[in-house]
């Protein structure tokens, strides 16, 4: 009986554990490293909580466990073509001709995932639905200064609405952070998302920059006219069968899903939550799925640079809506349509 009793205590512990960590510690830290499959980076610990939380730019619900919120701007897509499901698939190979599939952006000190997820995603569908022919940089600055009816800039947005904004609006061209390329580059600068890598440390969350409809000095095509605009968009099912459908027919999409205080410190493997309570919701991009260890992921394209993670990207546990990451997928088609005189190309 006492043995028992011992087992039970320690099992109920370890249930409790992921909750009782508080985020970013050494103690989180070497609790995942020595409990789970995936790894924690011990050079992520004592980084800045608030500052973290700033960058999930997602809302969540009051549901418990939380969840993105979905605004039920976009119709669930119904019809899918039917297709063999491989065991592996990645964009990057399936679609090598489009460089874009291979960028990791870096959304700077804001809160701009919801922008960023669906931008990338965005451009690499045009340059997938062009056979390779075109391929613009849809700007995150155009997206996150000028949609008014997307969410609150830096401050937080909604994935379906930036989809949404694409199709009615248009977004223009625009590359990262100080390249110079397109309409409207990216304005907030590049930093370390909660690493030692080779920029300076993200500081407090920066005001949205203001939208100006105008293209940067130099860049010979007028704003109205490097518009790029969607065809549709549209919410993705949260069946994994149907995602998979939706990537290997016409590319990335966009997912959002809970972060909890150990998500800052994956390094590699595949992720589950482990450790910590809820920080926020965050907006990325996924781009295909496999099996390591005998775990199904999603293979995912996060926007902290390439100094985070597994050089930019993640995994994350696939077919048990971990976090929420099959409950808040969007997507569109893109608008095939002619390049200005002047493109921003990989």
């Amino acid at each position: 009986m006492a043995l028992l009793f011992v087992s039970l205590a320690l099992l109920f512990a370890s249930s409790q554990a992921k909750y009782l960590h508080e985020p970013l510690t050494k103690e989180a830290i070497d609790y995942i490293n020595s409990f789970t499959s995936w790894k924690a980076d011990p050079d992520y610990a004592s980084y800045d909580v608030e500052h973290f939380k700033g960058l999930c730019g997602v809302p969540l619900d009051d549901k418990i466990p939380p969840r993105p919120k979905k605004l039920g701007l976009l119709k669930e897509k119904t019809e899918y073509e039917s297709v063999k499901i491989p065991t592996e698939f990645d964009s990057r190979q399936q679609w090598s001709e489009c460089k874009s599939l291979n960028e990791i952006r870096d959304q700077g000190s804001c809160g701009s995932c919801w922008a960023f997820g669906a931008v990338e995603a965005m451009t690499d569908r045009i340059c997938i639905a062009s056979g390779g022919k075109l391929t613009p940089h849809i700007s995150a600055e155009d997206l996150l200064s000028c949609c008014s009816s997307c969410g609150m800039g830096c401050n937080g947005g909604f994935p379906e609405a930036a989809w949404n904004y694409w199709v009615k609006s248009g977004i223009v061209t625009g590359g990262q952070y100080d390249s110079h390329k397109g309409c409207e580059p990216y304005e907030v600068e590049a930093c370390d998302h909660h690493v030692k890598g080779h920029l300076k440390p993200c500081g407090s969350i920066v005001p949205t920059p203001p939208c100006t409809k105008k293209c940067e000095a130099g860049y010979n095509v007028s704003y109205s006219n490097d518009k790029r605009h969607g065809q549709s968009g549209y919410a993705v099912s949260p069946e994994v069968e149907k995602i998979q459908t939706e990537i290997m027919t016409y590319g990335p999409v966009e997912g959002a899903f809970t972060v909890y205080a150990d998500f800052p410190s994956y390094k590699s493997g595949v992720y589950r939550h482990t450790s910590g309570g809820a920080l926020g919701g965050h907006a990325i991009k996924i781009l295909g799925w496999g099996v390591e260890g005998g775990d199904p992921y999603w293979l995912v394209a996060n926007s902290w640079n390439t100094d985070w993670g597994d050089k930019g990207y993640f995994k994350i546990l696939r077919g048990k809506d971990e976090c929420g990451i099959e409950s808040g997928v969007v997507a569109g088609k893109a608008k095939v349509q002619e390049e200005p005189s002047e493109l921003v190309s990989f």
